[in-house]
């Protein structure tokens, strides 16, 4: 018998062989699922338009920039300009602390692109004072305690600016009881109704109200 002749493995041990490899594929998969679903979780970064100019003219003042035209002018304004006042909430338009004016409507800044706005008049919480003295709006809020952390105020002041011409106008909302009439009562039911676009977290809306009839009596 040739000593050198290499040893067939036994059924027992190719049985073990493969039970062990089995085992090793088994308890590698979870790891190999999870880093593909990994890698399929890191978005790819979004390729840079080139940017365009673009000349707003935000509180009687001309800015010249330059701006990726997906730019919002929410994100113009803070981010460009620097004018701070007009809060970033949702970033989906449902809580209303972007608003703005617009010539002179309301409008929610982070929904519209900057590059769509060249030549409007855009009103920030900034430009709404003349020079030292508060807007009645401005003013009314203050006193009748119309906010608590602010961070939504600016926005509910531009829009309550802009409901109040809406108002003047005779734009009826969902709760006037006459559509036809050229001037809509203003009642509670009909500010809370056209103020339902603003969001205040904290709840102050009672002293909203109250502030918004004082400046529609003043104005």
């Amino acid at each position: 018998m040739d000593n050198n002749a290499p040893t067939r493995p036994s059924r027992r041990a190719i049985l073990q062989a493969g039970a062990a490899t089995g085992l090793l594929f088994a308890s590698a998969a979870p790891t190999v699922a999870r880093e593909a679903r990994a890698a399929q979780a890191v978005p790819r970064a979004a390729t840079p338009l080139p940017t365009r100019p673009v000349t707003l003219r935000v509180n009687a003042e001309v800015y010249a920039l330059s701006l990726d035209p997906r730019t919002t002018v929410l994100d113009a304004l803070r981010h460009e300009i620097g004018l701070t006042g007009s809060k970033k909430g949702c970033d989906h338009g449902q809580c209303g602390a972007c608003t703005v004016l617009i010539n002179g409507r309301r409008i929610n800044s982070c929904l519209t692109l900057a590059v769509m706005h060249e030549d409007d008049d855009i009103t920030t919480i900034e430009g709404l004072a003349n020079d030292e003295k508060l807007h009645p709006m401005q003013a009314a809020f203050i006193a009748r305690d119309g906010f608590q952390c602010g961070y939504c105020t600016p926005g509910q002041i531009c829009s309550a600016v802009g409901m109040l011409q809406e108002v003047r106008a005779g734009w009826p909302s969902h709760v006037s009881q006459d559509v036809a009439a050229p001037m809509t009562p203003l009642t509670d039911a009909e500010i809370r109704e056209r103020m339902s676009g603003n969001i205040c977290r904290c709840a102050a809306y009672p002293n909203i109200v109250a502030a918004i009839h004082d400046a529609a009596k003043e104005a």
